[in-house]
């Protein structure tokens, strides 16, 4: 069956997100196992990675929430899948799964999606346009949380007769490795980033620059540190984007300056190398104060064999164990996380050694790209059966 499966992946963007992350691991992974592997998208910076001999790529503005566009969009890949031959079309986000649906319906092929997560809905029009994602054959939650959530806000348009299950989702554990890493790439970052005071601690904030990531959170945290142990003890970065966000930049830069802490903290946009990031880290931290569906960085962070600090909401309580492979606080409480970096600033590097190794079997274990394109890749199997 595999050497006749065709999956189409249908998303807005393919750039560094988790879903876009994930759209790309899994379209390269199926070729591995004799499938063939197409992508619609719009646009993204992982465009230029995409291996064509494996993956076909398809550019359409299936980013826009345009009623009409959705509508030509459909009526596109409703003569994609014919042309191609596809098995099964796989949307992982709301607006293209409007336009795949209808496509599914009309030419009759298995519809799949992927509930990245908790979409906002402040009246009936909303819920109705985000209950597209439970209108498939195959609706996969990626936690526990996402489950949850699905169960609590969508169960009156879940149809009890179509498969919905928890498939995790997974990061590429031989990148995200400590071992990988050259002490040389780790100067230049260092340099790159102006650090020359190796002796200081860098406590890393990794995410873009949106209020919900908690990055005011955050550096009142830091504040609340520096008055325990003093000024010019570390360094505080935040790495991330603004995407934009220009005013809510300069709000964060403004925070900063007025705890002092202008020359304490960094802000850094961008980062090619992730993994190089997290490995000159000491400490990091996840501090949104809304609920994360998955929680990255607490993932990457454990893969990586660091001391991680995430918020008690969301996906972050199942992707780590508190006090063994990481450190949970009290959501959008400044005072709570300054406790828990202050709590790892005085904890025995041994006693962080031995966490960061359990963090690290507990991402492979659980966690890993392999395991999760293997899981969806064998559902896929299934919903042809």
């Amino acid at each position: 069956m595999s050497s006749n499966l065709k999956v189409l992946q249908v998303i807005p963007r393919l750039g560094y997100g988790g879903a876009e992350t994930g759209c790309y691991d899994l379209a390269h992974y199926l070729p591995e196992n004799n499938c063939k592997s197409y992508i619609i998208t719009s646009s993204g910076e992982l465009l230029k990675y995409v291996d064509k001999k494996k993956v076909k790529l398809i550019r359409l503005p299936v980013h826009s929430k345009n009623p009409i566009l959705i509508f030509i969009n459909s009526i596109i890949i409703v003569f994609i899948i014919l042309l191609l031959d596809i098995s099964i079309v796989h949307a992982r986000s709301r607006a293209p799964a409007w336009s795949c649906f209808f496509a599914t319906k009309i030419t009759r092929r298995k519809f799949v999606t992927t509930f990245h997560g908790t979409y906002r809905f402040n009246s009936p029009l909303k819920k109705f346009y985000n209950s597209v994602m439970v209108k498939s054959d195959l609706i996969i939650a990626g936690s526990n949380f996402i489950f949850s959530h699905i169960n609590e806000n969508y169960s009156k348009y879940l149809n009890k007769k179509k498969r919905f299950l928890v498939i995790f989702r997974g990061i590429n554990t031989d990148y995200f490795d400590s071992s990988t890493t050259l002490e040389s790439d780790e100067n230049k970052l260092l340099l790159n980033w102006e650090i020359n005071n190796r002796e200081k601690k860098i406590i890393l904030m990794p995410g873009r620059l949106t209020s919900w990531k908690g990055q005011e959170i955050f550096i009142e945290a830091l504040s609340l540190v520096n008055k325990e142990v003093g000024y010019d003890a570390f360094f505080g970065i935040i790495l991330g984007s603004d995407q934009g966000r220009d005013v809510y930049k300069k709000k964060l830069v403004r925070l900063a300056e007025q705890h002092r802490l202008n020359k304490s903290i960094k802000f850094i946009s961008h980062c090619k190398n992730m993994a190089l990031a997290y490995k000159v880290s000491d400490i990091v931290v996840s501090a949104s104060v809304e609920p994360e569906a998955f929680g990255r960085v607490a993932v990457e962070a454990q893969s990586m064999e660091k001391p991680i600090i995430a918020s008690n909401i969301g996906g972050s309580n199942e992707t780590l164990i508190n006090n063994k492979t990481g450190f949970l606080f009290d959501s959008g409480d400044a005072r709570s996380l300054s406790k828990k970096i202050l709590q790892v600033l005085n904890t025995d590097q041994s006693i962080l050694k031995s966490m960061g190794v359990e963090g690290r079997k507990n991402v492979v274990k659980k966690f890993n790209v392999e395991k999760m394109c293997y899981s969806t890749y064998s559902e896929y199997k299934k919903l042809l059966k």
